[in-house]
């Protein structure tokens, strides 16, 4: 489970910060040619938070969203912002009927069982999703980019892209794209992690905090960008996430 400290960090963040506001459209531009056509009579967001990016879903695509997630404390935040459904529940005991779901979404959720345990919610994702029906997961990528951060919202494990494909293909997931995302900041990101916050000897804290209006539009542009090349078709070949998208056999 992550962090219950975090919460009020990214309710406070998720509508306006450089990294929230890149990844949705990097999501979205990878969602857009997938969804259409597609029927979407329930979908349930998996490891919620705040309930924010099913909010956000509902709007765009006009899908009923079930957000689920273990942790009171971002589902709290949801509820002053009137989302309806919200589920107090484990993504490895989702109390839902078998194939209950046309779709179904989960950000970053699986990260933070321990390693050798992520397929406790897989299998319950494929369980409640119907056949045919859309699977989307974002996960964190690649062991050295492990930071304070990561540490502080009590993330146990991070992936590849090929670990991801088995993980998913194993339970009755056919991939229809899977890509690494947050790419071009990859430099600036092994610099901070893996020399600065190791000679900081700062304690690990959280990396979802305001910046100035120069330095959020100067992060926000490389992801602005690569969501233009996701959208084109372009596969990244490394990056800082690893995004799937796919449908259960």
């Amino acid at each position: 489970m992550m962090n219950p400290a975090e919460f009020a960090n990214i309710a406070n963040s998720e509508q306006n910060f450089w990294w929230y506001r890149g990844m949705r459209n990097i999501m979205f531009g990878l969602l857009d040619p997938v969804v259409q056509g597609r029927r979407v009579n329930l979908a349930l967001e998996a490891g919620c938070g705040t309930g924010h990016f099913a909010q956000a879903l509902a709007a765009r695509y006009g899908w009923p969203m079930v957000p689920l997630d273990l942790g009171w404390e971002g589902l709290s935040f949801g509820r002053r912002m009137g989302i309806d459904r919200l589920l107090l529940a484990d993504i490895c005991a989702i109390p839902c009927a078998s194939a209950s779901f046309d779709a179904l979404i989960s950000m970053d959720v699986i990260v933070h069982l321990p390693r050798g345990q992520e397929d406790r919610p897989m299998r319950e994702f494929a369980r409640v999703l119907k056949p045919g029906g859309l699977f989307v997961i974002r996960v964190s990528a690649l062991d050295i980019l492990r930071s304070h951060h990561s540490q502080f919202a009590q993330e146990r494990q991070r992936f590849t892209r090929s670990r991801l494909l088995r993980l998913t293909e194993s339970h009755g997931i056919r991939p229809l794209r899977c890509t690494y995302a947050n790419s071009m900041l990859l430099p600036v990101a092994l610099a901070k992690f893996r020399i600065w916050e190791p000679l900081s000897g700062q304690q690990p804290s959280s990396g979802v905090a305001p910046v100035p209006a120069w330095l959020d539009t100067l992060l926000y542009t490389p992801l602005a960008i690569e969501s233009a090349a996701l959208k084109a078709g372009l596969n990244l070949p490394i990056g800082q996430s690893i995004i799937l998208i796919g449908e259960k056999v």
